[in-house]
C-alpha cells in the first residue's frame, strides 16, 4: 500500500509538472531555438540519447530547433590516428590542408551524422548539413597565420526555414565557404551565434560543461545583460573559456537574438528546464525589459 501511494504521488508530481508546462508551452509554440551542443554531452551515449529525446520533444510542441554542434575531441582523435601533425601558434590550431580536410571528414561525417541519428532513433526527421551546403555559411579567413579558420560574414538560413517548414530538425557542422570556394573550421558557438542572428531566434541556447556564468564569489548568475556581462569581463570575473562564449552571447543578441543562456550540457533535461519550468537553467542573457 506504501508503496503504491508513493507511485500515485509521482504520478500527481508528473502531471502538475506537465500542467505547468502549458504556458511555456504556448509561449514557445513556433519558436525557433538555436543549440550549440557540445562538450562532455557529445561523448556519452546515455546523455546523447537524453540530448536527442528532448530536441525530439521541442519539435513535438511546436518548437523549430537548430543543432549547431562542434567536435573537437573527435577531430583531435582522428588527426592522433592518421599521424597528421598538429602546429599551433599562440596556443591555437593552425588549420592547414591536411587538417581541414580531416576537420571536414569528422564533423560532417562522424559527427553530425551520429547527432542525427540519435534524433531520428527518438521519433524525430533529423537532417544533418554543414554551413556549405546551400549557402548557409560564407566565411573569411579568420588569421592567415590559423589556415583555414573561418569567421562568418554571410548567413543564409533559407535552407533551414524550408526543414522547418517539413517538419524537419536540422542539425549543423560548422563549416564555411570561402569565396573561392575554401572550406573553413568555424568556432561552434561562433557559427550557432551566426546562426541564430541571421534567423531572429527566440533563444540560443550554449551547452557547456559548466553550470552558467558565475559571480566574483563562484555563485552562479542567473540573469544579466550586456553592460553587466561586459563590467564582469572589465573586472577578470569572467575569464578564460567563458570569454568567447559571452562575446558570441552579445554577438548574437546585437544580431537580433532575443536571448542568450549558457547552461551545463550534462544536467538532465536541461533544455527542458530552460524552455519550460519556472526554474530555467544556467544564465539568461538578454537587453533589459522595458
Amino acid at each position: 500500500m506504501k508503496k503504491q501511494t508513493a507511485m500515485n504521488r509521482d504520478w500527481i508530481a508528473t502531471a502538475r509538472t506537465l500542467s505547468e508546462a502549458l504556458p511555456y508551452l504556448q509561449r514557445y509554440t513556433g519558436a525557433i531555438v538555436v543549440i550549440k551542443f557540445g562538450g562532455h554531452a557529445m561523448g556519452d551515449d546515455a546523455e546523447m540519447e537524453s540530448f536527442a529525446r528532448d530536441v525530439v520533444l521541442m519539435r513535438q510542441v511546436g518548437v523549430n530547433p537548430v543543432i549547431v554542434h562542434g567536435g573537437g575531441p573527435m577531430i583531435n582523435e582522428m588527426l592522433a590516428r592518421l599521424g597528421v601533425q598538429s602546429h599551433f601558434v599562440n596556443g591555437k590550431r593552425v588549420t592547414d590542408a591536411a587538417t581541414v580536410e580531416v576537420v571536414e571528414m569528422v564533423l560532417s561525417g562522424r559527427v553530425n551524422k551520429r547527432i542525427v541519428q540519435a534524433i531520428n532513433d527518438q521519433g524525430g526527421r533529423a537532417v544533418g548539413l554543414s554551413g556549405k551546403d546551400a549557402g548557409l555559411m560564407t566565411c573569411v579567413q579568420t588569421n592567415p597565420d590559423l589556415g583555414f579558420v573561418g569567421t562568418p560574414t554571410e548567413v543564409n538560413p533559407a535552407v533551414l526555414r524550408q526543414l522547418f517548414e517539413a517538419g524537419m530538425i536540422p542539425v549543423v557542422a560548422p563549416l564555411g565557404a570561402g569565396g573561392k570556394g575554401e572550406t573553413f573550421n568555424v568556432n561552434g558557438d561562433t557559427a550557432a551565434g551566426a546562426i541564430a542572428a541571421a534567423l531572429k531566434a527566440d533563444r540560443l541556447l550554449l551547452l557547456t560543461d559548466v553550470a552558467g556564468v558565475k559571480d566574483a564569489g563562484g555563485e552562479v548568475v542567473t540573469e544579466l545583460t550586456p553592460d553587466h556581462i561586459r563590467t564582469l569581463t572589465e573586472q577578470g570575473v569572467i575569464a578564460g573559456g567563458m570569454i568567447p562564449k559571452t562575446e558570441t552571447a552579445l554577438s548574437a543578441i546585437e544580431g537580433g537574438v532575443r536571448a542568450v543562456v549558457i547552461l551545463d550540457g550534462r544536467a538532465p533535461n536541461a533544455c527542458l528546464l530552460e524552455l519550460f519550468t519556472d526554474h530555467g537553467a544556467g544564465s539568461l542573457i538578454r537587453t533589459p525589459r522595458t
